[in-house]
């Protein structure tokens, strides 16, 4: 969602109470019935307007059936109210997300939608042969009609099983290929369109990369576009323009959608990770410094808010000028760019889940656009050789210098975003795609930890400078997010819930050598014991457990030891959580007190833990049994379970016979 209402109770009456238009929208919507072409156009142009960076606005408007009088105006006789009517739906879609894009599909705007793709086929072949001669202001309008026609189309797509379904019976490939074979001479606009829609059909939906897969031709044009140096149709302002860099994250995207790609095709016998998204995204994820960003935003709202607008000027009840101000050009390029980080790390996140990989080969990292922490962090990870480690660690260890650094700099909060408790941003389409870019650096981290972890990397395990200096930027970053609750904080939740799934994987690959922090150890069991989501409780507990693995932190060891130990059943009291967080904490106070050598097994004589380990161990066995092999999950659940039960068994019997 481009501009979330989350902020807003539910309901109609907060929309209308918030919303400064809502005399307007009746008129509006009477106009759209109106016998006169130009008031129908009109009241299309004028829900574009109004809904823009408004989710008061929006949500009025949706509650008086908005979407259903557009999609009525999509069969309209008049080709002009048509192409407003679907600019507002594109709009609509992009800013208002899944429930809009939702009703839509309900409301049936495939049936007249879908007559559209033919048209336009057909005019664009006839402007790329030259069999017309149709002026440029009339071709901009088809441009910017496909722009919108194919946007709704993605939208949808990730709408609903249903909805995607829909859309592959179109057999939309071939006429979106056809706009990224043509992109010479075709605007930027409707060719990263296409390039988007596609990069959605090919995620995981086997019609579309079936039939992208089955034409060679559309494979090397894919290749050809992630390769180019130039502006798709030699443009100098093209270049320039950040959709140029779009296109080709979108194509590396589609081509790693499609992988593995069949020969005799060119394009089969090209690494697509190691050859073309990591050295392509990786610059990408590098390339804009999120605090610079935000400040630049700010600046162009406040310019923005201190001068008249133009809606202001206008006649009463009459849509605002579509030209756009400067700095209105300037902000949505600025959010273009940040999309493209987005993406990016979206796809990223793939390619992190696979590592490590002794096939892997990346650039070395540039100097250009890193902080000094970051080139600290780089060279702090990557300074330790591998030549004593096998070829997969080798691998994996060049990874981190020219990621993870850029990744904990991703993660850091702007004052852009997160919005006000209850309020909307000063701009909420900024604050949206920051968001999402800390959530998607976060997802990419945790990817890359987890595969380090089953892969174990001694240089980099005894790194431990490194490790530090990683654990302290997600704190850092989690203390700029802060623990506020309430209507639009989501997203600060959200970010907090995939972060601790990090913390634990940076926990596991330096355990041991990361000094627990009292603070942030009565963070994680807060987080523990107010969530309801029982994986968050088994990270919190996992990071727990590494932590209270340093040697020399008895008092860090015992408050964890104490809370874990709260956590297992004891006396005829049931465990405080579920049972996989009641096996995590069995296991982890295994793990931690399996050597009694460590200097903080003073905790587990002194405290008397193996006598309410034994006092535990029926109930646990009970809590085994108890695990339904049926459920989703529920048989590797019941697996790990006894391992843990039987480990729990013979660790009491272990330390019975130390006699310590």
């Amino acid at each position: 969602m481009r501009v979330p209402d989350s902020h807003l109770p539910h309901g109609l009456a907060s929309a209308t109470s918030t919303s400064s238009k809502s005399e307007v929208i009746l008129p509006i919507l009477q106009k759209m019935e109106s016998s006169d072409a130009a008031e129908r156009k009109w009241a299309c142009v004028a829900v574009s307007n109004l809904i823009q960076n408004d989710p008061s606005t929006r949500r009025l408007l949706q509650g008086k059936n908005v979407v259903g009088a557009l999609i009525t105006r999509l069969t309209d006789a008049e080709e002009e109210v048509i192409v407003e009517a679907a600019g507002s739906l594109r709009n609509l879609c992009i800013d208002g997300g899944y429930d809009i894009c939702a009703e839509m599909y309900n409301k049936n705007v495939l049936v007249p939608w879908k007559s559209f793709i033919p048209k336009i086929s057909n005019t664009l072949t006839q402007y790329l042969e030259g069999s017309t001669t149709t002026p440029e202001n009339a071709r901009n309008l088809v441009y910017d009609f496909a722009d919108n026609v194919i946007t709704v189309l993605w939208c949808l797509s990730e709408t609903s099983n249903k909805a995607l379904e829909a859309i592959n019976n179109i057999r939309l490939v071939p006429f979106l290929m056809s706009f990224l074979g043509a992109r010479d001479k075709l605007p930027l606009a409707p060719v990263t369109a296409a390039a988007h829609c596609l990069y959605v059909l090919t995620d995981d939906n086997a019609p579309a990369i079936s039939d992208l897969r089955a034409d060679a031709g559309y494979l090397s044009c894919l290749l050809d576009i992630t390769r180019s140096t130039e502006a798709p149709n030699n443009n100098a302002k093209d270049l320039s323009d950040p959709r140029s860099t779009t296109l080709k994250v979108l194509c590396s995207g589609i081509l790693r959608n499609v992988s593995p790609l069949p020969p005799p095709a060119a394009a089969s016998f090209v690494d697509i990770d190691n050859d073309v998204v990591l050295p392509l995204l990786q610059p990408v994820i590098s390339s804009v410094p999120l605090s610079d960003a935000s400040a630049k935003a700010l600046e162009l709202i406040a310019i923005q808010n201190s001068e008249p607008q133009i809606e202001k000027l206008s006649l009463k009840h009459t849509p605002g000028s579509d030209h756009k101000s400067k700095e209105e050009v300037e902000l949505a390029r600025l959010e273009t760019t940040l999309r493209t980080v987005q993406l990016a790390l979206e796809i990223l996140t793939g390619v992190c889940a696979r590592l490590p990989d002794p096939k892997i080969q990346v650039p070395e990292k540039e100097d250009e656009g890193h902080s000094d922490d970051e080139e600290d962090l780089a060279t702090d990870i990557g300074d330790e050789r591998m030549e004593e480690d096998p070829p997969a660690n080798s691998a994996s260890a060049s990874f981190l210098p020219t990621l993870v650094a850029p990744l904990v700099a991703l993660i850091q909060p702007t004052s852009l975003s997160f919005p006000p408790l209850a309020a909307p941003s000063s701009h909420p389409p900024t604050t949206s795609v920051l968001s999402a870019i800390h959530i998607c650096a976060l997802e990419c981290l945790n990817n890359i930890f987890l595969s380090l972890t089953t892969g174990r990397n001694l240089s980099l395990s005894t790194d431990v400078d490194a490790g530090r200096r990683v654990w302290d930027g997600m704190w850092s970053a989690l203390a700029a997010v802060g623990t506020e609750t309430g209507l639009g904080q989501e997203r600060g939740k959200e970010m907090w819930h995939v972060a601790v799934g990090v913390l634990w994987g940076i926990g596991n690959v330096w355990k041991g050598s990361l000094i627990p922090n009292e603070e942030q150890v009565q963070i994680l069991i807060q987080l523990c014991k107010t969530t309801s989501e029982e994986r968050i409780q088994v990270q919190c507990i996992g990071t727990l457990e590494c932590l209270a693995q340093h040697p020399q932190s008895i008092d860090g060891n015992k408050l964890i030891s104490q809370y874990l130990l709260s956590l297992l059943p004891s006396d005829g009291k049931p465990s405080p959580v579920g049972t996989e967080p009641l096996i995590q904490a069995t296991s982890a106070l295994i793990d931690i007190y399996s050597d009694e050598e460590m200097p903080y097994d003073i905790n587990f004589r002194e405290g008397g833990y193996l006598v309410k380990l034994i006092s535990s161990i029926e109930s646990v066995r009970k809590a085994v049994r108890g695990i339904d092999k049926r459920k989703e999950g529920g048989k590797e659940l019941r697996s790990r379970a006894e391992e843990v039960r039987d480990n729990l068994a013979a660790f009491i019997q272990y330390r019975k016979d130390l006699r310590v």
